[in-house]
């Protein structure tokens, strides 16, 4: 970019306007460079499309733009991935990702994630210590906003659902398949989702996402799963506990006491008092078709829901002072990724598998924990001892007992491998123990969603991006 600049500057001055040359490169940068140039104001969805193009094209190095599906009108569904190796998964490096604007009218999430891109990338520019560790141990992916639709239709009242759905009229939080729910919801094949829900479930199966938030509007707490009812391991109260709980607490209190307000619990005129600025998802409210649920049954991902604002569309003049009271939140929370315990499982033949159930004593999921693609499992835990069983047809059944330090301040969690041993040359099949959401493998990308591992070609000045669907942005 700044070669392209300097050329320009070359032929409209002589060698002898140096200072008038350096003064007009210097504003050119400004104004095409975004990292130099992000306002507090709030974004429209094209705008938000070429700062993250822009973004990409000028860190190559650590940004990797791609697009999950497209939503019902048609607008991309952008993904901008960070870390020193942002194009492909490394194995034992996490994956975590941040989703705003789930609902329209609920903005201020776009703009705290365009800021936490630029804070990033200026810190990697300029060494920051924290900045490097972070993009060195950490993929991250930013999805800006999840229902573009709704927020051009969104009103910027305070509290006004107008935008709130998409453009079919659906809540895109209400829309997901729903392990508690009845069976005929539950069922419902993928293809009669809309095209953004469609885009995310894909998105879950391509990447393995260890750690997500989701950012909404309306009140300041921190929501963790579930939000529907398990009618299970409801207790006093009215929650409804996953096996995890105790990881779903510490998470949700990272956030709220590293904010500036949101752990007093009840900053909100008018709201409920929320004790130390967390809740249960089904003890605040109950939802069937939620997003966090849908992450931690089906994805292995745990992902908590932040509120972060008592207005759904604050007034623009607060946006730098809410960036400031997020920014330590937003980065400690990330860090938690590095919880618990990570590794590969191998086989008796050393080969890393793929689908090894590593499970947890005391901790009995909906759908067992599953090795990835690369034979990686990874167990956000907090400090202790903890019994993993881990099972894979045609080999022992491995027990074993590990004690896991805390990890986010070393941006690592432990790593251990599990390594197996053969008993027999007859390779057996799981029983199903997890119930299957109604995926079709066929969905049709005209109509939004994603149907297979989204691909782009390197961002680079006056290279192309091939984007889903067949067009070139230039």
């Amino acid at each position: 970019m700044s070669l392209t600049v300097t050329s320009l500057c070359g032929s409209w001055f002589s060698a002898s306007s140096t200072r008038m040359s350096s003064l007009l490169l210097f504003t050119s940068f400004l104004l095409l460079d975004p990292i130099w140039a992000l306002e507090f104001r709030y974004h429209d969805n094209s705008e938000i499309e070429q700062y993250l193009i822009q973004t990409s094209r000028s860190n190559p190095n650590i940004t990797h733009l791609y697009s999950i599906g497209t939503s019902v009108r048609g607008q991309q569904l952008w993904v901008l991935a960070l870390g020193v190796n942002p194009q492909r998964h490394v194995v034992g490096i996490p994956e975590f990702k941040y989703v705003a604007n789930m609902h329209g009218n609920e903005v201020l999430g776009r703009e705290l994630l365009l800021h936490l891109i630029d804070h990033l990338v200026q810190g990697y520019r300029n060494e920051e210590a924290s900045a490097l560790q972070l993009l060195r141990s950490t993929r991250i992916h930013i999805l800006p906003s999840m229902n573009p639709d709704g927020f051009d239709d969104a009103d910027t009242d305070c509290q006004y659902s107008q935008g709130r759905f998409n453009h079919n009229g659906v809540d895109l939080n209400r829309n997901f398949p729903d392990v508690f729910s009845d069976p005929q919801r539950q069922q419902q094949s993928e293809g009669q989702r809309e095209a953004e829900v469609r885009a995310v479930m894909g998105w879950l199966r391509n990447e393995t996402f260890v750690l997500s938030a989701n950012l909404h509007g309306g009140a300041l707490v921190a929501s963790y799963a579930y939000d529907n009812s398990n009618q299970g391991s409801m207790q006093m109260g009215g929650a409804s506990l996953t096996p995890d709980d105790d990881v779903f607490v510490h998470l949700s209190k990272e956030y709220s006491y590293s904010h500036a307000s949101m752990h007093r619990g009840n900053i909100c005129q008018g709201s409920r008092a929320f004790p130390d600025g967390i809740t249960n998802g089904y003890h605040w409210y109950p939802l069937a078709g939620g997003m966090q649920d849908y992450n931690y049954v089906w994805a292995q991902c745990l992902e908590v829901t932040l509120e972060l604002s008592c207005c759904k569309f604050p007034p623009a003049d607060q946006l730098e002072a809410l960036w400031s009271d997020n920014t330590d939140a937003l980065l400690a929370y990330v860090r938690q990724v590095h919880l618990g315990v990570k590794g590969v499982v191998y086989d008796g033949s050393g080969v890393a598998v793929q689908n090894a159930l590593v499970e947890v004593k005391g901790r009995k999921n909906v759908c067992p924990f599953r090795t990835n693609s690369h034979g990686e499992y990874y167990r956000l835990l907090l400090p202790g001892n903890y019994t993993f069983t881990v099972t894979y047809p045609g080999h022992e059944v491995l027990t074993e007992t590990l004690s896991i330090p805390y990890g986010p301040d070393k941006y690592s969690a432990m790593t251990h491998h599990f390594r197996l041993r053969r008993t027999s040359a007859i390779t057996t099949a799981y029983i199903q123990t997890c119930p299957t959401p109604g995926y079709s493998h066929a969905v049709n990308l005209e109509g939004g969603g994603a149907t297979s591992r989204p691909s782009w070609i390197r961002h680079a000045v006056g290279i192309g991006l091939a984007v889903l669907g067949g067009w070139v942005i230039e």
